[in-house]
């Protein structure tokens, strides 16, 4: 018979290091001071990637669409624009060095957008013979390298609590060669590998798995691996660098006792996985946020609120943050001015 864990087992390594944090600013009421953009005109706008030359906000949509936002002061007078729907499911969004949208589409693979939304293109839809699964996150390197990440070559994007729940590493960081046309995979054997950010230094990216809670460095030149940030209060989707010394790391849900408990034992996540199987959701997700860290990955800023869920990208602009969701039908934004974290220290 199944031998499952004592009451004082799960006290001493669960619900005492679940009590444990350490010491940064933190705002625990998103919420209060949430506004909202684009109500009812963004269907799960999951990525958020800000043009600064032109001002628009693009966004995709989990009907196909990649929207502009065009961004007010007042959120009322923003404006939405259904923009190009590549058939698929757009989540990753970064810029190219021409003016393209690069889209990391979730079923087609890696797109690239150009004409002013004119043109289309599949740029890679397979690595080493293994098509992509789901294409989730990308960044561009200065010399227009393209560097996304494959969370899963087994499951796809309505399939994904089974990759996790199934506890294997099925995931990869690949990059693509504009000019050779070369698709290559740096890493592989990743625990859904979700959001990649490049550094500003251009040396190492900065990727995300999010089961395990972990961010690390991949040092492009060599390719070694380091560890970046662990133990994250939260799952970890994308991640963004913001120009200012700051990456801005988005949870859709924080530690709860059910992933904690499912990560630990396999028994507990071959229930879930057949719950699951018979229409149960399995991913309860509840105090999502975004966590800002410095260039080193030291927690500076926590910003959740428990009554939030499915926040999958946090990316600044000027004194906002801007948040995208698996769940929303609109944009969340944060004056961080009005409403900023407090010192918080908790033992």
């Amino acid at each position: 018979m199944p031998v499952f864990p004592s009451y004082r087992f799960l006290f001493f390594f669960v619900i005492v290091p679940l009590l444990i944090s350490i010491t940064f600013y933190r705002l625990d009421t998103f919420l209060a001071g949430a506004e909202f953009i684009g109500v009812g005109l963004l269907n799960n706008p999951e990525d958020i990637a800000y043009h600064e030359d032109s001002g628009f906000i693009y966004t995709g949509c989990v009907d196909g669409w990649v929207k502009r936002v065009k961004v007010a002061e007042s959120v009322n007078d923003s404006v939405v624009e259904d923009w190009v729907n590549t058939g698929g499911r757009p989540l990753g969004i970064a810029f190219g060095l021409h003016g393209e949208v690069i889209v990391a589409d979730a079923y087609k693979g890696l797109l690239n957008i150009s004409g002013d939304g004119k043109k289309t293109e599949l740029l890679t839809e397979e690595a080493d013979g293994v098509r992509f699964k789901l294409t989730d996150a990308v960044t561009v390197g200065d010399n227009g390298v393209l560097y996304f990440t494959d969370a899963s070559y087994k499951y796809s994007l309505h399939q994904f609590s089974f990759d996790i729940l199934e506890g294997k590493p099925h995931g990869r960081l690949m990059s693509f060669d504009l000019t050779t046309k070369v698709t290559r995979v740096l890493l592989k054997d990743l625990y859904f590998a979700n959001g990649v950010s490049m550094s500003p230094d251009q040396t190492h990216l900065v990727f995300c798995e999010t089961p395990i809670r972990r961010c690390s460095k991949y040092y492009i030149n060599g390719g070694r691996v380091e560890l970046f940030i662990q133990g994250l209060p939260g799952y970890p989707d994308n991640i963004r660098y913001d120009g200012d010394g700051h990456y801005w790391i988005a949870m859709p849900s924080g530690v709860t006792t059910l992933w904690k408990l499912s990560m630990k034992y396999p028994f507990l996540r071959k229930i879930t996985a057949m719950a699951a199987k018979y229409g149960y959701e399995p991913m309860f997700m509840e105090n999502a946020g975004v966590l800002q860290v410095d260039l080193d990955g030291n927690p500076m800023a926590y910003y959740h609120d428990q009554a939030l869920s499915h926040i999958t990208t946090g990316v600044k602009i000027g004194n906002y943050l801007y948040c995208g969701s698996l769940l929303h039908s609109h944009i969340i934004r944060l004056d961080l001015m009005k409403y900023p974290a407090v010192l918080n220290k908790k033992l």
